[in-house]
């Protein structure tokens, strides 16, 4: 930008008179760039709205959830010995356990210290091979392909090991006691799988000898052993087993039997639904109140030559009134909160699936009579809790049931009217990822920086004619003072 400089010949401060102008001029510029900002302000409180909706959107999914109505507890007389999980198919009702013997995985120890260091070259030790292998049987009692490695010029002990314990499919970990000297080689499973024999890893040669390992000096490789209900005996290869919905877990063997009853867990099923009442109310109160707030219409956005007159503070509190009451009257925030309450009034068929509930009210739950709540849910929590240790299915069938037309729950419903409310802010606001043509502020604001982009043009004309008319002064200013001056001289030489 070129310097000027002004009122050379007249005097005059040019330069500020000309700000002073421009100031005028640019009136109608602050005033387009005030209606963008605030279309920002708009567009961000938009998406602000749906960030809400879609938190309680991926909540309505856990309330569709059977796990969510039907969960179950497990409570156990030898909770140390055996103790159990429930699926919600489970079976309410009491199970005698008794664990006769636990799965362990099968053992093998050095039988005395070995006579090197793990860090030593092996190839020192063993002489006559240069591979090792062992065998390990499969679920069906068959043996493997034995599992070879070879054994390297420059290989220690410990990168044998590595080789051993990194192998996926050998079922096999192997440990180097350094208090000892001594080796540990056991399985990484529990069970008996050598059906026909006696030893889970077999093995010989050198490297084994040299490691003070007999492989019948291998202990464990047992199955769990339990019965159920005092007449079905049951062998497992791990220490759990699941029958009827219900997984057992072995931690000790038992004299007697341990009692184990499933009931449904209320408490885990109330504190679910409770968490979701209290995200939707929170949406409901996010929603209502933007259409509550009071609507400054003598704060706009601050200019930039405004903000440089006030304090981070008074820049703070104008700023608060001036986006207050920015989602007044939305269209698509005053019907999606009608959407929302009117899911909750409306009866469900549930009687042709065997629900014996139709209505919110009948589970406890109802809407806030006080119409500045804007709909919020409230909750008779004994009432509640009743009908879910009464019957869980039928809160299930009212809140959750997929069908179409009278049939459907009543959270589907508000979950149609939740994704109907974000559809038409998208299309108002758009998305992050949205440029500024696919969505109704987003072409605003394009029109907008269009204009200001324009008016800026004009701007640039005007200042400059401004300038040129200022400098026409100056130089026909100047041109009298010369005439003047000339003048005064052939007077003064008479």
């Amino acid at each position: 930008m070129s310097m000027r400089i002004g009122g050379l010949a007249s005097g005059i401060d040019t330069d500020s008179i000309i700000k002073d102008l421009m100031k005028a001029e640019r009136m109608p510029l602050d005033k387009m760039e005030q209606d963008r900002i605030k279309l920002e302000w708009q567009r961000d409180a938009f998406r602000d709205i749906n960030k809400t909706l879609l938190e309680l959107d991926n909540m309505m999914l856990d309330m569709k959830m059977s796990n969510t109505y039907n969960s179950k507890q497990v409570t156990s007389t030898m909770e140390g010995a055996v103790s159990a999980t429930a699926t919600s198919s489970s079976t309410n009702g009491t199970y005698n356990i008794k664990v006769t013997e636990l799965a362990s995985s099968a053992i093998n120890v050095s039988t005395a210290e070995i006579g090197f260091g793990a860090d030593e070259r092996l190839l020192n030790h063993v002489t006559t091979e240069n591979t090792i292998s062992f065998v390990t049987y499969d679920a069906e009692g068959k043996a493997n392909t034995p599992h070879v490695y070879e054994i390297g010029e420059n290989d220690t002990l410990n990168d044998i090991i590595k080789r051993i314990n990194d192998d996926p499919e050998n079922n096999v970990r192997m440990t180097f006691d350094n208090n000892t000297k001594k080796v540990i080689m056991e399985t990484t499973r529990t069970g008996k799988y050598n059906t026909d024999g006696v030893q889970e890893i077999e093995f010989e040669g050198e490297f084994f000898t040299a490691l003070k390992l007999e492989q019948g000096k291998e202990d464990g490789g047992k199955n769990a052993l339990f019965t159920y209900n005092d007449n079905y005996t049951v062998e497992s290869k791990e220490n759990s087993y699941t029958l009827n919905g219900i997984t057992f877990q072995f931690n000790n063997k038992t004299t007697e039997n341990a009692t184990l009853t499933v009931n449904n867990d209320v408490d885990a099923s109330f504190d679910k639904i409770m968490a979701f009442v209290d995200k939707y109310n929170e949406v409901v109160e996010t929603l209502n109140g933007s259409q509550q707030e009071e609507r400054y219409r003598d704060y706009h956005p601050l200019t930039k030559e405004q903000m440089e007159e006030m304090s981070d503070k008074e820049i703070e509190l104008w700023d608060e009134k001036a986006k207050s009451g920015l989602l007044k009257s939305e269209s698509a925030i005053t019907s999606g909160l009608f959407d929302m309450r009117q899911s909750w009034y409306s009866t469900v068929n549930t009687a042709a699936s065997g629900g014996q509930y139709s209505s919110l009210t009948q589970i406890g739950i109802s809407t806030s009579s006080d119409y500045l709540d804007g709909g919020k849910l409230i909750v008779d929590e004994e009432k509640l809790r009743t009908s879910l240790q009464q019957d869980p299915a039928s809160v299930q069938k009212l809140l959750s049931n997929s069908s179409t037309g009278a049939e459907r729950g009543l959270v589907n419903r508000l979950e149609d009217a939740v994704e109907s409310t974000m559809k038409k802010i998208n299309q108002r606001a758009g998305k992050g990822t949205d440029t500024l043509e696919n969505y109704t502020l987003g072409k605003r604001m394009k029109d907008l920086n269009a204009r200001i982009g324009a008016f800026e043009d004009r701007l640039v004309q005007v200042e400059n004619r401004y300038w040129k008319q200022f400098n026409a002064m100056e130089q026909a200013i100047s041109m009298m003072n010369q005439q003047s001056a000339m003048l005064m001289s052939n007077f003064g030489g008479y």
